[in-house]
């Protein structure tokens, strides 16, 4: 059995069709003519490091309480208006 010796940029290309595109890893390594194996290694070694879990959901949960509490205070802000606004025209 005899190595072949890849590109950095066919390894990047590879993972890029995985992890950007959203090919399946089995359809690449066909496609490809690659190991399954090589192809788990090259997104270790070329892909984009994983974001820490919860973290950006943190926040995104943080920014996204900001602006409910903001437009809630618009929406009461209006409905006195409205009630203020209706009663001076009666």
């Amino acid at each position: 059995m005899g190595t072949n010796n890849y590109s950095d940029e066919f390894k990047r290309d590879a993972v890029h069709q995985i992890t950007v595109r959203g090919y399946p890893v089995r359809e690449v390594s066909r496609r490809l003519g690659v190991s399954k194996h090589s192809l788990y290694k090259w997104m270790k070694l070329f892909g984009e490091p994983s974001p820490k879990p919860g973290l950006d959901h943190e926040a995104e949960n943080r920014r996204l309480k900001r602006e409910l509490a903001r437009v809630t205070e618009e929406r009461d802000i209006l409905k006195k208006a409205t009630a203020y606004f209706a009663r001076e025209s009666q």
